[in-house]
């Protein structure tokens, strides 16, 4: 039997995580086809199949099961020792893999990472963005980025220092023709934007004042599971939206969005980039840890 490369183990690895050749393909940055043969190549290797392929799906064998039981922790301690060799270099070099929520790979875009490429031109940033919360350790990630209060607690979080906050806003439009609410049961008489959570839930508007939370099952025409389109429909007047304030900052500043039951919104602890705890970080996520608690004093 040929010994195994790898390549081909980190391939074996990715299928298993991913649950499919063309995800595992897109993470590997390789075509499906050329994963397909690596596998291949791997199987007679060995004289066994390591997975159950049919058109629908993908799923391992038995002896595929007990393989990467087997392997997964020597390829970590593998990268681990990669990881400790290459944060003696002095030029940061390779790839950082961060999972984000949408609105949060915006705040962080420009002032963090395009500033860490710049600073650090060898490194590669691959950001993936999904509103669900995903096992970064798990699907091959370096890091996530989420609100305070949704950072696993087995992680090690980095603060990145400014508190979010909602705001609940419609157009100039929609108030003078309909009136602006004054406390948060008076939006059950107006057209609300309804938001879809990425669990397939519908979100109940939270509001805060002094001690008291109040929840609201808002009502309206449409029902939005993405930023972006919920300030399209806002600016257009369809109705009042609850949105998180830095995506709708420049048109209340222009007066295209009017601001209500701004009282009732008060800001809460804000992003975190979280990772989890290794003994040796490479010496690009030093760097970028190091950025990350320099911009978060700013």
């Amino acid at each position: 039997m040929e010994q195994a490369n790898l390549k081909e183990l980190e391939a074996v690895i990715a299928i298993a995580r991913r649950g499919t050749f063309r995800a595992a393909a897109i993470e590997l940055g390789m075509s499906t086809t050329a994963l397909s043969h690596t596998i291949a190549r791997l199987e007679a290797s060995l004289g066994v199949r390591i997975f159950n392929r049919t058109t629908r799906s993908v799923s391992l064998t038995d002896a595929g099961k007990l393989f990467v039981e087997q392997i997964a922790p020597s390829l970590q301690d593998i990268y681990a020792a990669l990881e400790a060799v290459s944060s003696h270099r002095e030029t940061p070099s390779g790839t950082i893999r961060i999972n984000a929520a949408p609105f949060a790979a915006r705040a962080i875009i420009t002032p963090l990472v395009l500033e860490f490429l710049q600073r650090y031109p060898d490194m590669h940033v691959d950001i993936v963005t999904e509103g669900r919360m995903v096992d970064i350790v798990r699907d091959g990630f370096d890091l996530g980025v989420r609100v305070a209060s949704l950072v696993p607690s087995d992680m090690i979080a980095v603060s990145l220092g400014r508190p979010q906050r909602h705001a609940v806003v419609a157009s100039a439009d929609y108030i003078a023709r309909y009136g602006m609410p004054l406390v948060p049961p008076d939006l059950l008489n107006h057209r609300c934007i309804r938001v879809r959570l990425p669990d397939g839930s519908l979100f109940r508007w939270r509001f805060e004042k002094d001690g008291e939370t109040v929840h609201v099952d808002v009502r309206g025409q449409i029902t939005l599971d993405e930023a972006s389109l919920v300030r399209t429909a806002l600016i257009k007047g369809t109705g009042i939206g609850y949105i998180f304030e830095q995506e709708v900052l420049t048109d209340i500043e222009s007066g295209r969005l009017v601001r209500v039951l701004e009282a009732w919104t008060p800001p809460y602890p804000g992003l975190c980039l979280y990772y989890p705890g290794r003994r040796n970080l490479s010496a690009g996520m030093k760097a970028f840890l190091a950025l990350a608690r320099e911009f978060s004093r700013r």
